[in-house]
């Protein structure tokens, strides 16, 4: 995703992490959980072996000390503006990183990493961190967190920290659409239908693990993405229409699995942050919004 246009599109999803962060009698959440890919990975993949890095300028340059960190952004992402909303004075620690040890896991930890998916394929692909990987890393996060907190103050931090899962651009961008083993096999409908089944399974066990309070992300308008329009654009102006067709399919799905999760497991508080809709209105009318950016839409 573009640096210049990221800040608008995780603005957007901000208002709403913080919506389901103040439901609890608007009190702020004790942490933030976070699983994906780059939309939420803050330097993660710093410390893997992959192609997939944002350790270099211009990333960062809007950030705090203007020096990159490892977010796939100009600036800030939707769990950074979410942790300031809530009134978090530092951001969860990326797992992999030195600082998610001690007391820094009290305020909850990143798992996320650029060029992942719920699709495991999808991250083996791009040498990162498959969800399945990433949803160990959190277990031992947990045994972490209770020996720094104590297991009664780390459950309570498990059940009511605010989870933020944000995945599956990178699997059809990065694997269905150029993958001749799945695009070949399956239709890009049925393929979506295969990652909302891992993404409810994934959710099922993450409820298992005691998170009560979720959000998901939709996925943007891939057809307008910057890297979509130069691999599948063909030199055409606006966003490639059959690229966003596919997304809004995936997140009808999403939606419906979003449904069928709050009804099965009790006490679940769930929802989905559609990025869709505010992202497109961005670039189809960047002036409405204050910014100046070339008219992309179809």
């Amino acid at each position: 995703m573009g640096i210049h246009c990221c800040w608008a599109l995780f603005s957007a999803l901000a208002l709403a992490f913080a919506t389901i962060g103040e439901a609890q009698d608007a009190t702020l959440v004790p942490a933030i959980i976070a699983f994906g890919d780059s939309a939420v990975d803050v330097g993660n993949n710093d410390y893997l072996l992959t192609i997939f890095k944002a350790n270099y300028p211009p990333y960062g340059r809007d950030f705090i000390n203007h020096q990159p960190t490892g977010r796939f952004c100009n600036g800030k992402l939707a769990t950074d503006i979410t942790a300031d909303t809530l009134g978090f004075k530092t951001y969860p620690p990326a797992y992999l990183s030195p600082m998610a040890s001690g007391k820094n896991l009290l305020i909850g930890a990143n798992f996320a990493s650029a060029g992942s998916g719920y699709d495991d394929k999808t991250a083996i692909l791009s040498h990162a961190i498959p969800l399945s990987q990433q949803l160990e890393y959190y277990k031992e996060y947990q045994a972490k967190l209770a020996n720094v907190a104590g297991s009664q103050k780390a459950a309570t931090i498990i059940k009511d920290a605010l989870y933020v899962v944000g995945a599956g651009s990178s699997d059809f961008i990065q694997n269905y659409y150029v993958n001749p083993f799945l695009n070949k096999v399956y239709t890009p409908d049925q393929y979506a239908s295969i990652l909302v089944g891992i993404f409810s399974s994934f959710i099922k066990d993450l409820y298992g693990l005691g998170a009560r309070r979720i959000g998901v992300t939709s996925l943007p308008p891939l057809g307008c993405l910057p890297a979509t329009k130069t691999l599948f654009g063909f030199h055409q102006s606006g966003c490639v229409s059959w690229l966003n067709t596919n997304a809004q399919g995936f997140n009808k799905k999403i939606n419906s699995a979003v449904s069928s999760l709050q009804k099965q497991l009790s006490g679940l508080k769930i929802a989905v942050f559609d990025i869709y809709k505010p992202l497109y209105d961005i670039i189809k009318s960047p002036s409405d919004y204050g910014i100046e950016h070339k008219h992309l839409t179809t």
